[in-house]
């Protein structure tokens, strides 16, 4: 468990994958990182609990710090030890929990767990260029932008450019 002030990420319980589930289920928020599918339950509970063992992701449930409840989630995948880099994406599940600093403190945590347990160099993300909240979310935590993909999602009827970020590990930037 990683505990910040106001949040904790924990490993994902089975108690967890109800509200999961339905956040993979809500169109509004689809809008912000992906296209909409219906999920399946069986696909995100193989997802979720890593039934294939992957070792190149690492998921966490975002608590706050004194709760049991899911507020959020942070993947970190594409884990390559060879070239110490992965990617990152993190998710508030409800509206009403965004903009408390959750977020912040937990992509925080995340990146501590990367350079300090992963041995990780480099960080990537990808976020709509719409998504101005996330950009500023990643921008504060000092990722920098490397590029934009134009047009490069199909999102509820309309293309979405596809912004490219990166940090990387403070005391390897040279």
């Amino acid at each position: 468990m990683l505990v910040g002030n106001l949040v904790k990420l924990t490993p994902i319980l089975p108690t967890d994958f109800g509200v999961l589930f339905g956040w993979a289920d809500d169109l509004e928020a689809a809008r912000l990182n992906e296209a909409y599918r219906p999920p399946v339950w069986k696909g995100q509970e193989d997802l979720w609990f890593n039934r294939a063992q992957d070792p190149t992701r690492v998921f966490f449930a975002l608590r706050r710090r004194e709760e049991a409840g899911l507020v959020g989630y942070v993947q970190i995948w594409n884990i390559d030890a060879v070239h110490r880099s992965a990617t990152i994406g993190l998710r508030v599940g409800e509206a009403a929990e965004r903009g408390k600093g959750y977020g912040g403190e937990a992509l925080r945590l995340a990146l501590d767990f990367c350079w300090n347990h992963l041995n990780l160099s480099r960080i990537a993300l990808n976020v709509f260029a719409d998504n101005a909240a996330a950009i500023r979310l990643y921008t504060a935590q000092g990722f920098e932008t490397e590029g934009v993909c134009r047009r490069a999602q199909f999102i509820d009827g309309r293309w979405v450019d596809l912004v490219l970020m990166a940090r990387l590990h403070p005391s390897r930037e040279g």
